[in-house]
Protein backbone atom coordinates (compact mmCIF):
# COMPACT_ATOMS: atom_id res chain seq x y z
CA UNK A 1 0.00 0.00 0.00
CA UNK A 2 1.60 3.33 -1.17
CA UNK A 3 1.84 5.95 2.08
CA UNK A 4 0.11 9.53 1.35
CA UNK A 5 2.10 11.78 2.30
CA UNK A 6 2.35 15.83 1.69
CA UNK A 7 5.29 17.46 1.04
CA UNK A 8 6.06 20.94 1.09
CA UNK A 9 9.55 22.93 -0.72
CA UNK A 10 9.65 26.26 -1.93
CA UNK A 11 9.24 26.34 -6.08
CA UNK A 12 13.35 25.46 -6.82
CA UNK A 13 14.52 24.04 -10.45
CA UNK A 14 16.24 21.17 -8.61
CA UNK A 15 12.08 20.18 -7.04
CA UNK A 16 10.84 20.41 -10.01
CA UNK A 17 11.02 17.02 -11.64
CA UNK A 18 9.46 15.88 -8.44
CA UNK A 19 6.97 18.46 -8.16
CA UNK A 20 5.71 17.63 -11.70
CA UNK A 21 5.62 14.62 -11.36
CA UNK A 22 8.57 13.06 -13.91
CA UNK A 23 10.28 11.23 -10.73
CA UNK A 24 8.65 9.54 -8.04
CA UNK A 25 9.25 8.67 -4.71
CA UNK A 26 8.66 5.17 -4.41
CA UNK A 27 6.04 3.77 -2.32
CA UNK A 28 4.84 7.34 -1.96
CA UNK A 29 1.69 9.05 -3.15
CA UNK A 30 3.25 12.32 -2.91
CA UNK A 31 1.18 15.61 -2.49
CA UNK A 32 3.44 19.03 -2.78
CA UNK A 33 3.20 22.11 -1.56
CA UNK A 34 4.77 25.35 -2.04
CA UNK A 35 4.06 28.87 -0.46
CA UNK A 36 4.61 32.93 -1.50
CA UNK A 37 8.04 32.96 -0.14
CA UNK A 38 9.72 29.91 1.60
CA UNK A 39 9.40 31.84 5.22
CA UNK A 40 5.60 30.80 4.63
CA UNK A 41 6.57 27.01 4.42
CA UNK A 42 8.88 27.29 7.61
CA UNK A 43 5.76 29.15 9.26
CA UNK A 44 2.79 26.76 8.67
CA UNK A 45 5.51 23.58 9.28
CA UNK A 46 6.73 25.12 12.66
CA UNK A 47 3.49 26.39 14.36
CA UNK A 48 0.51 23.64 12.85
CA UNK A 49 3.07 20.92 11.28
CA UNK A 50 1.15 21.35 8.11
CA UNK A 51 2.93 18.71 6.55
CA UNK A 52 4.67 15.67 6.81
CA UNK A 53 7.85 16.15 5.05
CA UNK A 54 8.85 19.86 4.70
CA UNK A 55 11.83 22.33 3.68
CA UNK A 56 13.15 23.99 6.85
CA UNK A 57 16.30 26.26 6.78
CA UNK A 58 18.73 24.98 8.95
CA UNK A 59 19.02 27.79 11.80
CA UNK A 60 14.94 27.66 11.28
CA UNK A 61 15.66 24.16 12.66
CA UNK A 62 18.42 24.86 15.06
CA UNK A 63 15.63 27.13 16.79
CA UNK A 64 13.47 24.70 17.19
CA UNK A 65 15.14 23.27 19.38
CA UNK A 66 14.81 25.75 22.34
CA UNK A 67 11.03 24.92 22.07
CA UNK A 68 10.30 22.86 25.38
CA UNK A 69 9.84 19.42 22.91
CA UNK A 70 11.71 19.89 20.17
CA UNK A 71 9.21 18.33 17.29
CA UNK A 72 11.34 17.34 13.75
CA UNK A 73 13.97 15.60 13.07
CA UNK A 74 16.23 16.87 10.29
CA UNK A 75 16.92 14.46 7.23
CA UNK A 76 20.06 15.10 4.81
CA UNK A 77 18.23 16.67 1.51
CA UNK A 78 19.83 19.83 0.61
CA UNK A 79 17.43 21.80 -1.68
CA UNK A 80 19.64 25.12 -1.77
CA UNK A 81 23.19 24.85 -2.55
CA UNK A 82 24.33 28.67 -3.05
CA UNK A 83 27.29 30.29 -2.93
CA UNK A 84 26.37 32.82 0.35
CA UNK A 85 29.20 35.38 -0.39
CA UNK A 86 26.32 36.48 -3.52
CA UNK A 87 24.35 37.30 -0.04
CA UNK A 88 26.54 40.81 0.87
CA UNK A 89 25.61 43.61 -0.65
CA UNK A 90 26.82 47.51 0.04
CA UNK A 91 26.05 51.02 -0.62
CA UNK A 92 28.59 51.93 -2.94
CA UNK A 93 28.56 55.78 -1.95
CA UNK A 94 29.69 54.03 1.76
CA UNK A 95 33.37 54.17 1.13
CA UNK A 96 33.48 50.21 1.83
CA UNK A 97 36.23 48.95 -0.19
CA UNK A 98 37.38 45.76 1.65
CA UNK A 99 35.42 43.30 3.23
CA UNK A 100 37.23 44.98 6.80
CA UNK A 101 35.24 48.31 6.10
CA UNK A 102 31.92 46.69 7.29
CA UNK A 103 33.27 46.53 11.03
CA UNK A 104 31.66 49.74 12.57
CA UNK A 105 28.66 49.88 10.29
CA UNK A 106 24.81 49.96 10.06
CA UNK A 107 23.50 46.59 8.21
CA UNK A 108 20.54 45.10 7.34
CA UNK A 109 19.74 41.28 7.42
CA UNK A 110 16.53 39.11 6.38
CA UNK A 111 14.26 38.12 8.36
CA UNK A 112 16.31 36.96 11.05
CA UNK A 113 19.65 37.69 13.12
CA UNK A 114 21.58 34.99 11.72
CA UNK A 115 18.95 33.53 9.14
CA UNK A 116 20.41 31.11 6.77
CA UNK A 117 21.90 33.30 4.38
CA UNK A 118 23.10 35.48 7.14
CA UNK A 119 25.61 32.79 9.36
CA UNK A 120 27.94 31.80 6.29
CA UNK A 121 28.64 35.18 5.59
CA UNK A 122 28.99 36.10 8.96
CA UNK A 123 31.09 33.45 9.39
CA UNK A 124 33.24 33.98 5.90
CA UNK A 125 33.85 37.45 7.27
CA UNK A 126 35.12 37.16 10.56
CA UNK A 127 37.45 33.91 9.69
CA UNK A 128 39.20 35.51 6.57
CA UNK A 129 38.89 39.28 7.02
CA UNK A 130 38.45 39.97 10.98
CA UNK A 131 34.74 41.13 10.60
CA UNK A 132 33.35 41.63 14.28
CA UNK A 133 29.58 41.89 14.34
CA UNK A 134 29.46 42.60 17.34
CA UNK A 135 30.84 46.16 16.12
CA UNK A 136 27.89 46.80 13.77
CA UNK A 137 24.44 47.94 14.39
CA UNK A 138 21.93 45.83 13.29
CA UNK A 139 18.49 46.46 11.36
CA UNK A 140 16.55 43.10 10.94
CA UNK A 141 13.61 43.39 8.45
CA UNK A 142 12.12 42.17 4.80
CA UNK A 143 13.15 43.55 0.97
CA UNK A 144 10.62 44.18 -1.52
CA UNK A 145 7.50 43.49 0.13
CA UNK A 146 6.21 43.33 3.89
CA UNK A 147 7.73 40.80 5.88
CA UNK A 148 5.66 39.59 8.59
CA UNK A 149 7.87 39.41 12.12
CA UNK A 150 8.73 35.60 12.89
CA UNK A 151 7.33 35.29 16.20
CA UNK A 152 6.95 31.54 15.91
CA UNK A 153 10.43 30.82 16.49
CA UNK A 154 13.14 31.80 19.48
CA UNK A 155 15.15 34.48 17.99
CA UNK A 156 18.61 34.53 20.69
CA UNK A 157 21.46 37.17 19.78
CA UNK A 158 24.39 36.61 20.76
CA UNK A 159 25.62 38.65 23.45
CA UNK A 160 27.03 42.26 22.89
CA UNK A 161 24.93 42.64 19.39
CA UNK A 162 22.93 45.87 18.69
CA UNK A 163 19.86 44.20 16.98
CA UNK A 164 16.87 45.87 16.17
CA UNK A 165 13.38 45.03 14.11
CA UNK A 166 12.15 47.18 11.82
CA UNK A 167 8.44 47.60 10.93
CA UNK A 168 6.65 45.26 8.80
CA UNK A 169 6.57 48.43 6.09
CA UNK A 170 10.33 49.27 6.02
CA UNK A 171 11.92 48.39 2.80
CA UNK A 172 15.86 47.30 3.78
CA UNK A 173 16.54 47.22 0.04
CA UNK A 174 14.94 51.00 -0.20
CA UNK A 175 17.47 51.32 3.19
CA UNK A 176 20.08 50.38 1.29
CA UNK A 177 19.86 52.36 -1.80
CA UNK A 178 19.22 55.64 0.29
CA UNK A 179 22.13 55.29 2.33
CA UNK A 180 20.10 54.64 5.34
CA UNK A 181 21.42 51.41 5.97
CA UNK A 182 25.18 50.91 4.61
CA UNK A 183 25.31 47.24 3.63
CA UNK A 184 22.82 44.28 3.27
CA UNK A 185 23.08 40.43 3.95
CA UNK A 186 19.81 38.64 2.26
CA UNK A 187 18.97 35.15 0.76
CA UNK A 188 17.66 37.04 -1.91
CA UNK A 189 18.86 40.20 -4.26
CA UNK A 190 16.50 43.45 -3.34
CA UNK A 191 15.49 44.93 -6.33
CA UNK A 192 17.52 47.78 -6.30
CA UNK A 193 20.59 45.14 -6.62
CA UNK A 194 18.27 43.40 -9.44
CA UNK A 195 17.50 46.47 -11.01
CA UNK A 196 21.10 48.17 -11.33
CA UNK A 197 23.34 45.25 -10.90
CA UNK A 198 27.07 47.14 -12.00
CA UNK A 199 25.74 49.98 -9.29
CA UNK A 200 24.72 47.67 -6.38
CA UNK A 201 27.03 44.43 -6.45
CA UNK A 202 27.42 42.12 -3.85
CA UNK A 203 30.98 42.56 -2.42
Amino acid sequence: MRRKLDIAFWNYDRGRALRDGDVKVEGVDATFHSGRIVVDIFEAMVKSHAYDVSELGFTYFLRTMELDDPPFLAIPVFLVRSFRHSAIYINKTKGIERPQDLNGRRIGELALYGHDAGVMPKGMLSDEFGFKPEKCRWIIGGIDFPLKPIDWLPKPVPQGVDVTYANDDVDLGEMLEAGEIDALISADAPKCARRAADRWPAI
